[in-house]
């Protein structure tokens, strides 16, 4: 049996507190994300979609063509803008895992990637910038 215990047990502690706290910002995020689209006429068909270790954070549609969405949310610019955190391999990631969901529902239209960037707070002022047919 592993004993963990002092500085180690706290700092495990504070880790996964932090890692719920995140996954709790990041579903806000992507509900705030889904909303601003809905807005905007599109419509909401998968929230998350997983294959394999990659993840599509939304997929919508309008007008015929499918939609995956990236959404970045970062509470400040400091570290750059939270679009620009979208790089090659994240790319490539939500390309291989779109390939697999094309495949699974057998769509033969058009596709395009979008990125959905929010500065901010939750419940605060936002800044929300959608890039459409981003990469």
């Amino acid at each position: 049996m592993l004993k963990i215990q002092g500085a180690k047990l706290n700092f495990l502690r504070q880790f996964a507190f932090e890692m719920a706290k995140n996954k709790d910002i990041g579903e806000k995020g992507e509900a705030l994300a889904a909303e601003f689209l809905l807005r905007k006429g599109y419509v909401e068909l998968l929230r998350n979609y997983r294959h394999r270790r990659n993840e599509i954070d939304l997929i919508v549609e309008k007008e015929g063509i499918l939609v995956f969405v990236e959404v970045k949310l970062r509470r400040n610019n400091s570290f750059g803008f939270p679009e620009t955190f979208v790089d090659k391999a994240k790319i490539s990631r939500l390309k291989n895992c779109a390939e697999q969901y094309l495949v699974e529902i057998d769509w033969n239209g058009p596709i395009r990637f979008d990125i959905l960037s929010i500065t901010g707070e939750i419940d605060k002022h936002l800044t929300i910038n959608h890039f459409e047919d981003a990469f």
